[in-house]
């Protein structure tokens, strides 16, 4: 019979896609004195048991569901990670209420953001670009978000956006929605630190920026 804890682990499995062995440690067995070994006991449990898939050609292991569909060996393994890094990194600096990922909004050619997070009672898109885009590339893909937006589809306020990279790109328009850029989370969180600015009050619709 699964426990809650290992119900917990198999629902993150799922929402993440992939997870590495000392993420699950750190989100499900931070209480314990030996977490990893912990851990390690628990996930050979479910494996042996047929409860979860394994890829042991990284270290720390990955770990996914039954009902993921990503191989083993796929080049968004390292994308999936770094969405999985950026989730931890935000519980760190306040209430997140919601954290989806990869959330889809219509059929094909509509903008899918890496993560659609509600925090600190603010919604947020984030994009978590490892991958270097051109500036086209990322032009189409704003303008994919104004589409979005156009469709009505989203409740208001529509969600900031917020593109962590350690590329910077350019942006001139008049956008009716806040688009931020910064190479981590805790990053954007210290800028509006710096500046005494409440999340809640960073909605600025209509403003013409440009980022880089």
């Amino acid at each position: 019979m699964l426990t809650n804890r290992d119900k917990a682990i198999i629902k993150d499995l799922n929402k993440f896609r992939v997870m590495d062995r000392d993420s699950i440690a750190e989100l499900h067995f931070s209480n314990l004195k030996n977490k990893k070994d912990s851990t390690n006991h628990v996930l050979l449990r479910l494996l042996r048991d047929g409860h979860i898939q394994r890829s042991t050609a990284y270290t720390p292991y990955l770990y996914f569901s039954n009902e993921s569909q990503i191989k083993k060996n796929s080049q968004k393994i390292g994308h999936f990670l770094a969405i999985l890094n950026t989730y931890k990194e935000v519980r760190q600096h306040g209430l997140l209420e919601s954290f989806l990922v990869e959330p889809k909004y219509g059929k094909k050619g509509t903008v899918e953001p890496d993560i659609y997070m509600y925090f600190r009672n603010t919604p947020f898109f984030l994009e978590v670009q490892k991958s270097i885009y051109s500036e086209k590339q990322m032009q189409d893909k704003i303008n994919r978000y104004v589409d979005l937006f156009n469709t009505g589809i989203i409740a208001k306020p529509f969600p900031h956006l917020l593109i962590l990279s350690d590329q910077r790109y350019a942006f001139d328009g008049d956008y009716p929605f806040k688009i931020f850029q910064t190479e981590s989370f805790t990053k954007f969180i210290n800028s509006l630190n710096q500046k005494k600015t409440p999340i809640s009050n960073i909605i600025t619709p209509g403003i013409k920026i440009k980022i880089g």
